[in-house]
């Protein structure tokens, strides 16, 4: 048997918590009395800078439950982080360790499988959404355009899967060896490699509370995964400037001909959208450019990617 580590990022989660530890504590106690995982097995939240109360009440449900633990970062640091800072702290105590939502859209019964799979030694166990059915039209879209988008753009992603996933204790080692600050998990965990498999499961309607990841928020998230993991976007715009440029030539040959055929042409309206249209080509040139360098700019600071104020369950050990 192994012991499991369940890490729940939670920013204001303080309306669905009590239910999710609810759930968890009897998946937990079914799992212990099949011989699954060992008894110290816990559930461990991290708290990202909640405004409300979810910090109180993670010290509340530790206190009442032997396998609840939790960790408080200093103040937020966003979805990413908060889930990596929970990674590092599991692996030291842990022999697998699940990512999951606090929100109960992932189907905690696929933890089952995701162990059966594990002891067959998979290294890394993505949980996959088997189908859209409940999203709505627009999600639906977008969440589908914004995987086939990022496969297009050379990022390796699991298809439909987010960061639901079981690890085991050897891959989290080997991700604590990236210290890149702009942070894709998803794109970061088929670069490790070692054996991995995927469980489907189907996603569940957000228990209680509002989605932390509007369209804003998520397109954000995409753009940070591109620019983090590819290059083709600069690949394109050269692309672009040798198209840009053949035109041109296209352009001069044709004014050459019409000069000296005594053919006159005024050419404002062409003149003025071209330098329009090649403004507009420089200044996003530019900006991806500046997108890369700046992102260099935070790498080479090496700040921190979070600070831990609180560690539950390293405190709970003194």
């Amino acid at each position: 048997m192994k012991k499991l580590i369940v890490v729940v990022p939670c920013y204001n989660e303080e309306e669905v918590l009590r239910e999710t530890t609810k759930r968890m504590a009897d998946k937990f106690e079914n799992l212990i009395k099949n011989k699954k995982i060992t008894k110290n097995s816990q559930v461990m939240y991290v708290n990202d800078g909640s405004k409300d109360k979810t910090w109180e009440l993670i010290l509340e449900l530790s206190e009442k439950h032997d396998f609840v633990t939790g960790v408080c970062l200093s103040r937020n640091r966003g979805h990413q982080n908060a889930l990596l800072a929970g990674l590092d702290v599991a692996r030291r105590h842990a022999d697998i360790v699940i990512s999951m939502d606090a929100d109960l859209q992932d189907d905690i019964n696929a933890i089952d499988e995701m162990i059966e799979k594990s002891n067959e030694d998979y290294e890394i166990v993505y949980a996959v959404r088997n189908n859209r059915k409940k999203d709505s039209w627009f999600k639906r879209t977008t969440a589908e355009a914004f995987y086939k988008f990022m496969k297009f753009m050379g990022v390796e992603v699991v298809f439909n899967h987010a960061d639901y996933r079981l690890t085991s204790k050897r891959v989290l080692d080997e991700l604590f060896k990236y210290n890149e600050v702009n942070l894709f998990l998803r794109g970061i965990f088929p670069l490790i490699g070692f054996k991995n498999t995927v469980v489907y499961y189907e996603r569940n309607e957000r228990f209680a509370g509002v989605s932390k990841y509007p369209l804003k928020k998520m397109l954000s998230f995409a753009w940070n995964g591109i620019t983090s993991f590819s290059v083709k976007p600069i690949k394109m715009i050269l692309n672009l400037g040798i198209i840009i440029l053949l035109i041109s030539i296209l352009v001069i040959l044709y004014a050459l001909i019409v000069r000296f055929t005594g053919y006159t042409v005024d050419g404002w309206t062409f003149i003025v959208c071209s330098i329009w249209f090649l403004a507009g080509v420089q200044m996003i040139a530019i900006g991806l450019i500046g997108e890369y360098v700046g992102k260099i700019y935070s790498e080479a600071k090496q700040r921190p990617r979070y600070v831990i104020e609180y560690n539950l369950i390293d405190d709970k050990r003194k």
